[in-house]
């Protein structure tokens, strides 16, 4: 199922272009249009899920493609020395594009610290 009015729906049919990584039944990669690092690319469901609150055990195949691919990609597409693999949720997570997405996000350099620490 998709949805008519999603950027990533539109990607998956192919009538918004994008420069993937890898694509299956499940799952498609691309790299992201606006990168924060050397290597960023977006593994995501080709099924519409709008957010992880929506995801159940129904998406079980798709997700679990997605972490099981995260390594292996991100090696090839250069991050050989750690990368990070991070899904925003929502509103306070900074989601910005309702369809379930993975950022992964590596490069020959330090990415810094994950969250910085309150005082």
């Amino acid at each position: 199922m998709s949805d008519p009015n999603c950027l990533f729906c539109k990607i998956v049919q192919g009538t918004i272009p994008s420069k993937k990584v890898y694509e299956d039944e499940d799952v498609l990669a691309f790299h992201d249009i606006r990168p924060v690092a050397p290597v960023h690319f977006l593994i995501i469901p080709k099924e519409h899920v709008p957010t992880m609150y929506e995801v159940g055990m129904a998406h079980h195949r798709a997700l679990g493609k997605m972490l099981a691919l995260a390594g292996e990609l991100a090696k090839k597409e250069g991050a050989t020395d750690g990368f990070r693999a991070i899904i925003n949720t929502g509103r306070v997570g900074h989601q910005e594009v309702y369809h379930v997405h993975m950022h992964v996000i590596g490069g020959p350099h330090s990415l810094g610290p994950m969250i910085l620490k309150q005082k």
